[in-house]
Order: C-alpha cells, then sequence, then structure tokens
C-alpha cells in the first residue's frame, strides 16, 4: 500500500489556479512533513519563471528543456526559509496532455537532483527510520486529473509506488510548535595548510564539530526531560473541533555538555595555525510537529535540525554576499569582522506555522517581501515581519596572512619541543630501565 498525503484545501485552489496559466507546462515544489504514519503537504510553490522562458516558448512543447539546475537552485534557495519539520517533500508539474507520457520520468529526474542538492547542504544525515519517499504530482492541464506517486530517494533503482492525494481543511490547526534559544560561542582553527585560507570550507568543518555537540545535548521541554518514546503530547487536552490556527508553544531549553564522557578518550593534537574564525551570538530557532499523537523524539529532532541549519545556513548566505561583493578570487585576509543575517519570522496564510528568512542589516523590508514572492510565491506585509534575535558575528582573525619560513619552521620547533616533553616520561623511564639492568648484570658477575 502506497503513503498517504493529507494536503492542505487551499493548495487545491493554487494548484487549479496554476492550471489555467500553463504553457505548455509549469513546475514547482511541495513542502510539508513527513511521518511515519502519513505525510502532510502544507504549501505548494511554483518554480520562478526566468526571464529567457518567454523568449523559448516559442516553438513545439517539450520537457526537454526542463531546467534542472534552476528548479534544484530554486529548492536549496526555498530549504533555507523552512523551520524545524518542514522540508521539500517532492516536486509536481502541471501540463497539457501532449506532454503527460513524458512528465513522470521528468519528475523522477527532478526529484533525485533536488535531493542531491539538498543533501550536500547538511551538517546532518537521516536516521534510518526516516521517510525517506518523495512525492511527484502531476496533473493534467485540461483535465485536472491527478496523479501522485512516490520514488525512494534512497535507493537510485526506485520505481515509481501509488500514493493518495486527500485534501483537509484546517491541516496545521493542531499542530505543536517548539522554540529555544541558543548561545553560539565556536572557536574554529585556521590550518596553516589550508590553500588560500579557504574560510568557508575551515568554517564548514567547524560548525561539523559543533554539530555533533548539539545531536549530543539535553532537551528541556518545558523545563522536563521526557523520554523519547512518549507523545510530546502526553497529559494534555486537545481542543476537538478546533479549525482556527492556535498553536501550541513548547518552550525548550538547550543543555550543551562541557566536556567528554569520562570514559572517552581523549588526545591532544598539535596543528600550526595562520588564525582563526569565531562565530558568536544567541540564535533563535524554532520546529513545528504534526498534531497526530507525535513522540518526543520527532519534536527533538525536528528543533535539533533547525538549530544547526539556521546557523550552516547563515554562514552560507555570508559567503555568498562576500563574494558578489569582493569577488572570488580575493585569496589573502586580514582582520574582518562581519555581522551573520538576523533570522525573521512571517506567518503563513491561514495556518500556525510561520515560515522565516534572514535579513543583513542594511536589507530594506522591499527586498525581503519581493525574495518571499519570488521563492514561495507568498506577498508578504511589512508589518509581519518579525526579526526574532540580536546581532550574531563572525570574527576572523589571522594571525599572519601568509607565515614566512622563519615563522614556519619556529612554530615547527615548537611543536617538537611540545611532543618531546609529552613524551619525556616514557624516555626517563626507559634510561632508568636500561641503568637497573646494567647494575643488575654487574652484580652477578662480581
Amino acid at each position: 500500500m502506497g503513503r498517504t498525503y493529507l494536503v492542505e484545501e487551499s493548495i487545491g485552489q493554487y494548484l487549479t489556479e496554476l492550471s489555467t496559466k500553463v504553457k505548455p507546462y509549469v513546475t514547482g515544489l511541495l513542502i510539508g512533513q513527513c511521518s511515519p504514519q502519513r505525510d502532510y503537504v502544507i504549501r505548494a510553490v511554483r518554480t520562478p519563471p526566468k526571464e529567457q522562458q518567454q523568449e523559448e516558448s516559442v516553438g513545439p512543447p517539450r520537457l526537454a528543456s526542463l531546467d534542472e539546475e534552476w528548479i534544484t537552485t530554486h529548492a536549496s534557495q526555498v530549504s533555507r526559509m523552512l523551520p524545524g519539520g518542514l522540508l521539500v517533500l517532492g516536486v509536481f508539474m502541471i501540463a497539457t496532455p501532449e506532454l503527460a507520457k513524458d512528465g513522470q520520468n521528468a519528475l523522477r529526474k527532478l526529484i533525485f537532483s533536488v535531493e542531491k542538492s539538498l543533501s550536500k547542504r547538511r551538517l546532518w544525515k537521516p536516521t534510518e527510520e526516516e521517510v525517506s519517499d518523495r512525492a511527484a504530482l502531476q496533473i493534467c492541464s485540461a483535465t485536472k486529473k491527478v496523479v501522485c506517486r512516490t520514488y525512494d530517494v534512497q535507493d537510485p533503482k526506485s520505481s515509481a509506488k501509488p500514493a493518495d492525494w486527500k485534501y483537509q481543511s484546517a491541516l496545521t490547526a493542531s499542530w505543536v510548535a517548539l522554540g529555544c534559544t541558543v548561545n553560539v560561542n565556536i572557536h574554529i582553527p585556521l590550518l596553516a595548510t589550508s590553500p588560500n585560507h579557504d574560510l568557508e570550507k575551515n568554517t564548514k568543518n567547524g560548525l561539523n564539530r559543533w554539530s555533533k555537540q548539539i545531536e549530543d545535548s539535553v532537551f528541556l521541554i518545558n523545563g522536563q526531560v521526557k523520554d523519547e518514546d512518549t507523545e510530546l503530547l502526553e497529559g494534555q487536552k486537545k481542543l476537538r473541533g478546533n479549525t482556527q490556527p492556535s498553536t501550541q508553544f513548547s518552550d525548550v531549553k538547550v543543555l550543551t555538555q562541557l566536556g567528554q564522557a569520562a570514559s572517552a578518550r581523549s588526545t591532544a593534537t598539535v596543528q600550526v595555525c595562520s588564525g582563526s574564525i569565531n562565530l558568536r551570538g544567541a540564535v533563535k530557532c524554532r520546529a513545528y510537529i504534526h498534531g497526530n499523537k507525535p513522540k518526543v523524539k520527532e519534536a527533538i529532532q525536528a528543533l535539533k535540525r533547525d538549530i544547526i541549519n539556521t546557523l550552516s545556513d547563515r554562514c552560507e548566505i555570508l559567503f555568498e554576499d562576500l563574494i558578489l561583493n569582493e569577488g572570488p578570487q580575493k585569496k589573502n585576509f586580514g582582520r574582518e569582522y562581519h555581522v551573520l543575517p538576523q533570522r525573521l519570522f512571517v506567518p503563513v496564510a491561514g495556518s500556525s506555522v510561520m515560515l522565516s528568512d534572514y535579513k543583513f542589516g542594511d536589507e530594506a523590508a522591499g527586498e525581503i517581501q519581493e525574495r518571499f514572492v519570488e521563492m514561495l510565491d507568498q506577498p508578504v506585509q511589512a508589518e509581519d515581519m518579525h526579526i526574532a534575535e540580536d546581532i550574531s558575528t563572525v570574527d576572523i582573525c589571522p594571525v599572519t596572512d601568509s607565515p614566512s619560513d622563519t615563522q614556519q619552521a619556529q612554530l615547527t620547533k615548537a611543536t617538537l619541543l611540545l611532543k618531546l616533553q609529552q613524551n619525556m616520561g616514557l624516555v626517563v623511564a626507559a634510561a632508568v630501565a636500561v641503568l637497573a639492568s646494567i647494575l643488575s648484570f654487574n652484580y652477578f658477575s662480581d
């Protein structure tokens, strides 16, 4: 039996309106949440049109002209705007009847391309029990016939499986929101051997180490440690017949371990560094979970991923901005101080779920509004944009722009001396053992 997709009722109207504008096809993304029993689709977002598509529309309709890179780039941009618990669940295509035959093959290709693009950016790995099916929705613009199939993105040879597509009103009315503030103070060394001070690569490596600390942290939900397999809403009354968005909010505290467990073996590594990157600030994180008996582990996993994603995404946005403003050829960095973009949240019409975006200090509200229309096909009022946090910073502190031979020799010498000091105890012990054996030999010889 295939998967069931419960779909926000307003999406049906949105897709119908798109089908009247098809020339000859339109593609887009399905946004929602997976769960073991069923999946939830809360938004459908069309792919932004490219300017040259207007000129390319002349001639017979064909799917071979699908711009795969443009669609996957859109998916990557949209994924940054999703809080914890939400993800790109699949892709859709509305096409004329003459394109219907090739539509499913095109959708299959897009699903795997989108998943590959998104997985490259993640600093976390999916769990074994996680749902890996993604939806391929095809709609005929003439007959309005809907065909939904799924593909397992963990299996490159996966074949299509049928799926149910069911509309439901007030889909997110009983969802649960979790929020927390995480204080960040991450020190990332810049290795002297790293070519051209590759800041982005070093930062990602440092965030990888930090993400493991987040994974191992303890999460207090409303001041309590809860067993992962218990229901998140256990003991709470559910309001029956409630169709108005009224999300229950849970406040979460994140307790990060200060050091390694006593049983863990610790080793010291001496590395020659040319500087460091310091990330400091407090980031606001949020996750949403469906109201159908969610488990505590589902909620914590969604919030963990939002914590990791929000810092990783900001650094990615910052480096993209630096390349745009300073060019990719910049190699030597002096002492630099940058401000990470701030997170803001925006409500979704008719839903209790909020989407997010990132704003640099000099960005006007109009630019954010344009981005929501382009990326999510959603108009946003300036007064509905809520900046959630204070400023977070990136401090890049090189020791020198390129260590000289003399400095390198001094660092190497210091490293060798340190290693010698560490091993001095072993050297002395060995010498004492040799001396004792000589004395013992002489004593018995006499």
